[in-house]
């Protein structure tokens, strides 16, 4: 039986589609993405990903005076918002230090591991972090190059979102990886860049737990 489920998203539940199979089938395709006035999500317990097209989301966003966040309380499933297309080609992963950022990169591996074996990936850590979570950044990027063709390992301070989103514009990121924490900040960042000199719309953003 079907039901509806109080996800939290502060846009329309209408545009928002659930995915249950864990790792997603090679092609995942945008079509398989798209939502219907009618489409129900089953219950969180089943779904491994919600997906949503982002120019929808964004122009819910610029219906509002002010941005703000894109989920009333983030929940436990992973949400991945797309725009032009869906491209694996140049993943960028958001490492932080922190024990949150390295299951939501293990996360995303186990669920694309059908779609990221020929992807360019891209990590960004912080330049300084304890001795103590080196073992743990270096198991990260085994991880990512065990699951990539390529794979590159880079120190920056970046503390902003937009930091990341700037990085991935300039170098054409297709996927950029990071958590729900950032997700308010990140809502500022394309209602104020949408459809603008700098936009780039074969980027889709993972944001997860």
């Amino acid at each position: 039986m079907q039901t509806r489920l109080d996800v939290n998203f502060a846009f329309p539940e209408e545009i928002v589609t659930a995915h249950y199979r864990c790792p997603l089938p090679k092609g995942f395709p945008t079509r398989e993405m798209e939502a219907s006035a009618s489409h129900k999500l089953l219950g969180s317990a089943s779904a491994k990903l919600y997906t949503a097209h982002l120019p929808e989301v964004l122009d819910w966003l610029h219906g509002l005076d002010y941005p703000k966040a894109l989920e009333s309380e983030p929940c436990e499933v992973p949400v991945l918002l797309y725009d032009r297309e869906l491209s694996f080609e140049r993943l960028l992963f958001h490492y932080d230090g922190t024990p949150a950022s390295a299951r939501i990169i293990k996360q995303f591996l186990a669920l694309f591991s059908e779609n990221i074996q020929a992807s360019r990936a891209t990590i960004i850590s912080p330049a300084f972090i304890p001795k103590s979570k080196i073992k743990e950044e270096q198991e990260i990027i085994q991880e990512v190059s065990n699951h990539t063709a390529e794979t590159s390992f880079i120190k920056f301070n970046f503390n902003r979102i937009g930091d990341f989103w700037s990085y991935a514009v300039k170098h054409q990121c297709t996927f950029l990886v990071t958590t729900k924490k950032n997700q308010a900040d990140l809502a500022k960042v394309l209602f104020h860049f949408y459809k603008g000199g700098m936009w780039y719309d074969r980027l889709s953003f993972y944001l997860a737990v």
